[in-house]
């Protein structure tokens, strides 16, 4: 497996890596992921996205380094999802792996994600990869 990280403008974005991320996030499409893209990497947000040997795209993650005074700096996922013919083969691991290296090159402290309350099989695989359930997030809609 080859992991690598995707610079905004990369075809491979919406090719290969928009289809996987789609099963996380369905809502999402090739314009709106470009906007995201253009307005979140100025602000830290970057792209990992996992390859097979034959070149197949299986997994894929947004990621940030936060600093702030919690914290103080960490690596935050904002995306994690291994496409579903490809799941318990170990892509989710090496990702994890990919991200907690980038996380201990940039000196961050903690290694963070979110997951939905309703996603029991992906809390079970990150309390495998010895995760803590460390907060709950609260959020608000606004109008």
């Amino acid at each position: 497996m080859k992991i690598i990280d995707l610079a905004p403008g990369d075809e491979r974005l919406t090719s290969d890596l928009l289809p996987v991320l789609q099963a996380l996030r369905p809502h999402l499409t090739e314009e709106l992921l470009r906007e995201v893209y253009e307005e979140g990497h100025p602000q830290g947000l970057r792209f990992s996205a996992a390859y097979t040997d034959d070149g197949v795209c299986v997994g894929a993650a947004g990621w940030r380094v936060v600093v702030n005074t919690s914290t103080l700096r960490m690596l935050y996922v904002d995306d994690l999802v291994t496409a579903p013919d490809a799941r318990s083969t170990g892509v989710g691991h090496q990702l994890l792996a990919h991200l907690e290296q980038h996380a201990r090159e940039a000196g961050c402290h903690i290694f963070s994600l979110d997951s939905a309350t309703h996603r029991t099989g992906a809390h079970r695989f990150y309390l495998r990869e010895r995760m803590d359930i460390a907060a709950f997030h609260f959020q608000k809609k606004l109008d």
